[in-house]
């Protein structure tokens, strides 16, 4: 049997309409079907929701709550949160076309839709800022990380641009705040084979073919009289694994400040609690190079943020470079 053609659907307050495949089962009801399969939402709010008008089924018309179930088809629903706590930081667009939309990403806002994140997104708020409803992220980042993400505008030129990812055909520098260590070389290369850890969320180095390739240079270096020493690193990476740059500077005995699952996975906090905003990752996302696999232009786009750095660390262009410590100017 044929799938029927997907339709386009307007999105709601920025919230685009999430899809859910209708399998074979033995469901009578659609309700029965979604109480079942999402049970994160209750068969109570399920009704409500199709009393509303809020499920739709493959043609974009309401399913009522006593809706009987059909197979091989599907569903279309918005999503929707009780409660969402803010995220007091803005982000700013610094590119837009008719086929891309640049946008410097604030800590702690994450890029699409998850958990308890929804209107409290980059890809949420950019819909609503721009009237965009097309709009979809040619790449993403982590929550806790600021800096730059592009956003696709056209569907038809959407795979054009991802191509360039799974090309490897994107320069991207970060720029990151850890710990000082003597004794290794810099610039340093770090190539490994990273994969799940056993602890939830976390990747780690396992022997195999490596997989992850990431340049790691020395920006500057404090000196302070007391405390640890710590530095700012610009790093490249070569490929794009989950957690890349994280796992890899901790492979180093280097965690980027303000991680909180390298080295050692905090405990997440009550979806009913606020968010902690005082202790950003010091990760940021600082640049990002391209050809336009459309018009074959040079893409150069470079965020505004710049990380809190500790009083007293220096620029050492020279100096660094050796792996040699610098003073304070």
């Amino acid at each position: 049997m044929s799938r029927p053609a997907r339709i386009p659907l307007p999105t709601r307050d920025g919230v685009s309409a999430s899809t859910v495949a209708a399998p074979d089962g033995p469901w009578a009801t659609v309700l029965a079907f979604l109480s079942e399969r999402i049970p994160a939402v209750s068969r109570e709010d399920w009704a409500q929701r199709m009393a509303r008008g809020d499920v739709l089924d493959a043609q974009g018309q309401p399913v009522p709550p006593d809706a009987p179930y059909r197979a091989q088809t599907r569903l279309h629903y918005w999503r929707s949160l009780p409660f969402e706590h803010h995220i007091p930081f803005e982000e700013t667009i610094v590119f837009q076309d008719d086929f891309l939309v640049v946008a410097d990403k604030p800590h702690f806002l994450p890029v699409t839709p998850k958990g308890r994140y929804l209107h409290e997104t980059l890809l949420v708020r950019l819909k609503k800022r721009t009237g965009i409803d097309t709009l979809v992220p040619m790449h993403r980042i982590d929550r806790e990380t600021a800096g730059l993400v592009v956003f696709t505008v056209q569907p038809h030129t959407r795979n054009a641009y991802q191509g360039l990812l799974r090309d490897l055909q994107v320069h991207k520098t970060y720029e990151a705040i850890a710990p000082w260590r003597e004794g290794l070389t810099w610039p340093h290369r770090r190539i490994s084979r990273l994969a799940e850890s056993p602890h939830f969320m976390a990747m780690h180095e396992v022997d195999g073919p490596p997989n992850a390739d990431t340049l790691i240079e020395v920006m500057a270096v404090s000196d302070v009289p007391a405390g640890p020493r710590l530095a700012r690193y610009r790093l490249t990476p070569r490929t794009g694994q989950k957690h890349q740059l994280r796992a890899h500077m901790n492979a180093l005995g280097l965690p980027i400040l303000g991680d909180q699952i390298y080295p050692e996975l905090l405990p997440a906090l009550p979806p009913e609690q606020a968010p902690d905003l005082s202790r950003p990752l010091q990760l940021l996302a600082k640049s990002l190079r391209f050809t336009d696999p459309l018009t074959g232009e040079a893409r150069f786009f470079e965020s505004s943020r710049s990380l809190n750095l500790p009083d007293g660390l220096p620029a050492c262009p020279q100096a660094c470079a050796l792996g040699l410590p610098t003073t304070p100017r």
